[in-house]
């Protein structure tokens, strides 16, 4: 066949493998479920290869298309990254960005970040998804986001970053604790402390063990919340202390429920914040720019 594919055919075979659905994936990519078929079998017979099993009940990816799933993704990156190039020739930060950002960082810097931002670049337009630190990083493997706000270091393959402030932490506490009346926490006051933190899935539960040492062979509470909010509430009814980030104590996450905040030592390492983008991204000069206003304006 002298047909040839075109991006619309990859983007088109590379949501409906991640959605397994015809009709969620043409609501996906703005197309009617019958333009997203024709488009899928016309990408079959261009390749001379069945790339999905269909049934009443499910869409699976056949095991020869695998191969070809990972190698469009790589041409759909390509493709897009091109346009970044070209797109940052211009006037820099400014149209679409979609950014992620993990939960620990965005109720308590995004509302300041946000109004410096459209400040200073009111044609940006940012999209923002809060996740997990790993699923975004495959979100912005995957293309489906430009930029990322996480606590660093994070090993992960084909990335590039830039920290634009540190995050120390404090040690959250009832008001007639014991450790209540120190001007400073030190890591081995904590030792022998019931230290709630975040479950298992948040980089802020290893960044907390990391600030005060908290020895390898010792478990932390095995109560785990999944948001600082029910920390502090379970601390503030006497189940614990905990470890908060400078920025959540700022933003004022302990308001109202009557407890202490006290700096760890200086000796504690701070959480690093930073920006994150693939190293393939026509955008990295941009991106470097933003880190560098942000820096500057935080």
């Amino acid at each position: 066949m002298n047909a040839i594919y075109t991006l619309k055919h990859l983007k088109y075979f590379i949501t409906l493998a991640e959605l397994k659905h015809f009709g969620h994936a043409a609501q996906a990519c703005f197309v009617t479920q019958p333009t997203l078929s024709a488009a899928i079998k016309e990408l079959e017979d261009i390749l001379g290869l069945q790339l999905f099993e269909r049934t009443r009940r499910s869409v699976l990816l056949t095991p020869q298309a695998h191969d070809i799933l990972e190698r469009a993704k790589e041409i759909v990156l390509q493709a897009d990254a091109l346009m970044e190039l070209a797109h940052a020739k211009g006037k820099p930060l400014q149209g679409e960005l979609h950014v992620g950002v993990i939960p620990t960082i965005a109720p308590y810097l995004l509302p300041n970040l946000m109004t410096k931002v459209r400040s200073a670049y009111p044609d940006l337009m940012l999209y923002l998804k809060e996740d997990q630190t790993e699923r975004l990083l495959n979100a912005l493997h995957d293309g489906q986001l430009d930029l990322l706000i996480l606590a660093l270091p994070y090993e992960h393959d084909g990335i590039d970053s830039q920290i634009f402030m540190q995050d120390p932490f404090y040690c959250a506490l009832a008001p007639d604790h014991h450790l209540a009346k120190k001007k400073t926490i030190h890591n081995q006051d904590l030792f022998e402390e019931n230290l709630l933190l975040l479950e298992e899935g948040h980089c802020l539960r290893d960044h907390a063990l990391a600030a005060c040492s908290w020895p390898k062979n010792k478990n932390a509470n095995e109560f785990a919340a999944t948001s600082l909010s029910t920390i502090v509430q379970m601390v503030a009814n006497g189940l614990g202390l905990t470890l908060l980030p400078e920025m959540a104590v700022r933003a004022g996450i302990t308001q109202g429920t009557g407890l202490k905040t006290i700096a760890l030592d200086q000796e504690s390492p701070p959480r690093d914040i930073g920006l994150v983008w693939r190293k393939t991204s026509g955008r990295r000069d941009e991106f470097r720019m933003l880190a560098d206003f942000l820096k500057e304006a935080l």
